[in-house]
């Protein structure tokens, strides 16, 4: 991200939470995800109690993508954008509206409540639209396509949240399963851009915290080529599931993400937490269509498991690095990290390590348990860093330049 002073607030400097989106949905985002695993698991134990027609699964894989992520891809877009293309950002009362239509869908969803699954599907798409409105109006004041990937993809997030809708109420149970794989490639495909513009900063950071040098320089070829390879797997995976062109397609994903783990070989740098979360996440989106690919070409392994390596251990660690970097850049701090970072960052990691391993025959004495252990791990990860952030959030240091 460029700097930008944060000298002058604006308007909305007396309160804080409405400066920018991230400092209102990146916390609302973490309560969410504290909250939903508990309720899933723990209080409604895998059932929920107004679901009827749509399977609670479904129920429980839309509120994550579209619950938890989409918040914290509403909190990231409404904050980068405007600094990517140097325009104001969204404050006060427009981050009250995207907030205000996000809420109904997330009541609902967490009862699984199929007779206002209408009602839900209109406040989840006006949020979806607004939000994509808040995109392609940064980069028309700017006058740049530079940055448009985000926005087709903001479209493209919308419009299978309508499949996934109109699927659910026609009785369609297998096109909206299908539909949410596409969801959760399409925000790995926003973590793989998203990444490919962070990383150069954090590791030339951690390289240099002075910020004066920027020693490290990508390879070019790498910036779009997992987000290419995941985006052609959805498209085979919605149009031929039964074939083996999207296993195939898969493995060439996965082989795209180890290959970017070279980004990261940098030295003594990289076992900086927030660097090597960053790798983390990365490398598990490899481990995830590995084994999704495996999968589909016949190993003794489920491609369920591989989708949750994905969900649960590459996005949620991705999430939270940036709710980390974000969280202490964007309120004029240094990346010196707290030690709730260094401990979400611990809980996270072992959140997907606790949910796949034993599917795939390490540690099998968890299994069955595996599920309320890992989503208890998930919560605290997200609780410990809303503990340690919230009170930086509310009193940032406007004195220093935002410099990622």
């Amino acid at each position: 991200m460029t700097s930008r002073c944060l000298s002058e607030p604006g308007p909305t400097a007396s309160n804080p939470w409405l400066i920018e989106g991230l400092r209102l949905f990146f916390p609302v985002a973490a309560c969410h995800a504290i909250l939903s695993p508990l309720v899933w698991v723990a209080l409604f134990v895998f059932a929920l109690p107004f679901a009827h027609d749509i399977p609670v699964s479904q129920w429980h894989a839309h509120e994550m993508i579209f619950g938890t992520y989409g918040a914290a891809l509403a909190g990231f877009l409404t904050s980068a954008v405007p600094e990517w293309t140097d325009t104001r950002p969204r404050q006060g009362r427009a981050l009250l509206a995207l907030l205000w239509l996000w809420l109904p869908g997330r009541v609902i969803g967490f009862v699984g409540l199929d007779a206002l699954v209408a009602v839900a599907a209109v406040t989840d798409l006006a949020f979806l639209g607004l939000l994509f409105w808040y995109v392609v109006k940064a980069l028309i004041d700017r006058g740049s396509t530079r940055h448009a990937s985000f926005a087709v993809w903001t479209g493209l997030f919308w419009v299978i949240e309508l499949g996934v809708r109109v699927a659910w109420m026609a009785g369609m149970t297998d096109v909206a399963a299908r539909l949410l794989h596409a969801a959760l490639m399409v925000f790995v495909v926003f973590f793989s851009l998203a990444i490919a513009r962070i990383n150069v900063a954090i590791i030339n950071l951690a390289l240099d915290p002075s910020g004066e040098t920027t020693p490290y320089r990508p390879h070019p070829g790498r910036q779009n080529l997992t987000a290419g390879l995941v985006a052609l797997y959805a498209v085979a995976a919605l149009a031929a599931p039964a074939s083996t062109v999207p296993a195939y397609l898969a493995l060439a994903a996965a082989a795209a993400f180890f290959d970017r783990l070279a980004e990261w070989f940098v030295g003594a740098a990289v076992f900086r937490t927030h660097v090597l979360a960053l790798a983390g996440a990365n490398l598990f989106a490899g481990v995830g269509f590995l084994l999704i690919g495996l999968a589909g070409l016949g190993s003794p392994l489920v491609a369920t498991t591989g989708f949750h390596v994905l969900s649960v251990a590459s996005l949620g660690l991705a999430v939270l690095s940036v709710f980390i970097i974000a969280g202490l850049r964007h309120t004029g701090r240094a990346l010196h990290l707290p030690w709730q970072a260094h401990a979400a960052v611990i809980a996270m990691i072992a959140a997907g390590l606790v949910r796949v391993l034993p599917e795939i025959g390490i540690g099998t004495f968890l299994l069955g348990k595996h599920y309320v252990l890992s989503g208890c791990l998930w919560s605290f990860a997200f609780a410990i860093w809303l503990v340690g952030f919230v009170p930086l959030l509310k009193r940032p240091l406007y004195e220093t330049a935002r410099q990622a």
